[in-house]
């Protein structure tokens, strides 16, 4: 009797596991999917809107690689804008540059350089400005000139080109650049002005290895900033 109860015993566990490994390998198909698009949306940042392409046909840092198409296959950021320089625009073509950014339904910015591209920029009906602002009375005019359009205007890494931010019209939002923040002291240049602006993160890519916002992410964490989502 003993030897039948133990019998008994041994065959109910084997098959209690035999119908949970079923059921496991049953909803794997149903779950990995699902998985599969939670650790993407994970690893994606919020929102890129600083990216150059092969349309900034005079950087030389820009690759041959770094086609739009590319972009927008790589899926990094939940919001994407290219924002190729203006200036290189009058070569590679304002209506190429749109048709190609609207195709693959990614935001259509531009990098603006100073307050004479300022002026012309605002003729072109883009989604927002990427904007260099040098520590000069025109060019924090010229920043005034891109928010007379109502449009975002972000203000590109200022500890790379000495902007002086307590000059910058504050409705302006201040970029934290993947690019350049490293080589500054960023606590000290950054902190007085946590409560004054609004900001964003940008890769500033050129290159496809460029297109992350580590560095830009830790910084915001530790000044304790949080982004601001345009679209």
């Amino acid at each position: 009797m003993a030897r039948n109860k133990l019998l008994f015993k041994i065959v109910s566990e084997n098959i209690s596991l035999l119908v949970t490994i079923q059921q496991v390998f049953f909803y794997i198909p149903n779950i990995y999917p699902k998985l599969v698009v939670l650790l993407e949306r994970d690893s994606m940042a919020e929102q890129d809107l600083h990216i150059h392409s092969t349309f900034s046909v005079h950087d030389g840092s820009v690759v041959e690689e770094q086609t739009i198409g590319f972009i927008a296959q790589t899926k990094h950021a939940r919001i994407r804008g290219i924002s190729d320089h203006f200036e290189h625009l009058y070569y590679s073509g304002f209506e190429a540059y749109m048709a190609a950014v609207k195709k693959h339904n990614l935001h259509l910015g531009v990098e603006v350089d100073g307050p004479h591209s300022a002026k012309e920029a605002i003729k072109y009906d883009f989604e927002y400005y990427i904007y260099h602002c040098y520590d000069t009375p025109e060019n924090y005019a010229g920043a005034e000139i891109l928010l007379t359009t109502g449009k975002p205007v972000i203000i590109a890494h200022p500890y790379a080109i000495n902007t002086n931010l307590r000059k910058v019209p504050p409705a302006c939002l201040i970029e934290i650049n993947n690019r350049y923040i490293w080589r500054c002291n960023w606590r000290k240049e950054l902190s007085p002005f946590k409560s004054k602006f609004k900001w964003v993160l940008g890769s500033d890519a050129h290159q496809p290895h460029w297109l992350n916002q580590t560095i830009a992410g830790y910084v915001a964490k530790e000044l304790g900033i949080q982004e601001t989502i345009l679209f």
